[in-house]
């Protein structure tokens, strides 16, 4: 309770969205054993399921961010009430056509559909920017714990960035224009599946294609930079020093961001996840080598010059130079 009671304090509205989307996720699980429909595939009540849960640890994930801005109040205000409006709107939406055993993203295929998904994708866009809001603040402030004042704002970018991408997924497919074409009806503009129409077989419990490309694969990553980096930087506190562990960080924010745009190159080439083509190996093989590699010197003591002097002289004076030898900093 004292952790609730200062995370309210923090963000009324946040945490009143983390605690709603608590229980929109309790009715969804409910809806997937009562509800036997299927709908593109995979159950009814699957999709309002994970949305739940991604919101509520995004929205609580805000709110801690928010700790470290105490002087943005205005901006946090700002964030924390367009967050919790649209992305409760979002669920909303999702839950309604779910219950209504139809799809809630791209379909346009009444008056009613087509609203309801022009809507969400005007509320995602106000999100967002609230998100840019935040990350604003996030590269101005200064933090007294370097590593995770960088973790937090390369984070939060790369939130925004893959959250960008969900654009990627709402132009409408060359099968989908051809159809239209032949029958003057558009019912659907956009999807997931990038090589196929939505609703092919998919990974168990994620929906994510087992034969073709799938943007929601590196769209789901980037959404969660924030809490992987920030994860990475707590986790690091333990063991590191600052210094060792601000490399480590930017190690990890660069191979995060590498294998983001790895997974966004294989879904737009039409490749599985588990059926990636030789070149999408040679890139997970190079991601994998050279994050090793990074993070092991990385780890390696700082090395400085460390200037020994010869009696009363100088560290400057040509006595403690000739003496001066290279070694491990302490």
């Amino acid at each position: 309770m004292t952790t609730l009671r200062r995370c309210w304090s923090t963000d009324a509205p946040l945490t009143a969205t983390g605690l709603l989307m608590v229980a929109a996720l309790a009715a969804s699980l409910a809806g997937l054993w009562l509800d036997a429909r299927v709908i593109t595939g995979v159950p009814a009540w699957l999709k309002p399921a994970k949305f739940a849960i991604s919101i509520a640890i995004y929205a609580w994930t805000l709110v801690w961010v928010f700790t470290y801005l105490p002087e943005w109040t205005r901006i946090r205000r700002i964030a924390g009430w367009t967050t919790a409006i649209t992305l409760v709107f979002e669920v909303a939406i999702i839950d309604a056509q779910a219950w209504r055993g139809t799809i809630s993203h791209f379909n346009v295929g009444t008056a009613l559909d087509a609203a309801l998904f022009t809507s969400m994708g005007a509320a995602i866009v106000l999100q967002t920017f609230a998100a840019v809001l935040v990350a604003i603040a996030l590269w101005r402030q200064q933090f007294a714990d370097r590593a995770l004042g960088w973790a937090l704002r390369l984070g939060m970018t790369i939130t925004i960035i893959g959250a960008s991408t969900g654009g990627l997924m709402t132009a409408p497919t060359s099968a989908q224009i051809a159809a239209a074409r032949a029958t003057h009806r558009m019912p659907l503009s956009g999807a997931h599946t990038v090589g196929a129409p939505d609703g092919g077989p998919g990974l168990r419990g994620i929906g994510w294609s087992r034969e073709h490309g799938d943007l929601r694969i590196p769209h789901f990553l980037g959404l969660h930079a924030l809490q992987g980096l920030a994860l990475c930087a707590v986790l690091l506190r333990r063991r590191h020093r600052d210094v060792r562990r601000l490399r480590l960080t930017f190690v990890a924010a660069a191979s995060y961001v590498t294998l983001f745009v790895v997974l966004l190159v294989q879904a737009l080439r039409g490749e599985s996840l588990i059926a990636p083509s030789a070149p999408i190996v040679v890139m997970f093989g190079v991601w994998a080598i050279g994050t090793a590699l990074a993070a092991w010197l990385a780890w390696q003591p700082v090395v400085k010059l460390r200037l020994h002097s010869a009696g009363d002289a100088s560290p400057l004076h040509p006595t403690a130079l000739k003496n001066a030898r290279w070694g491990p900093g302490r």
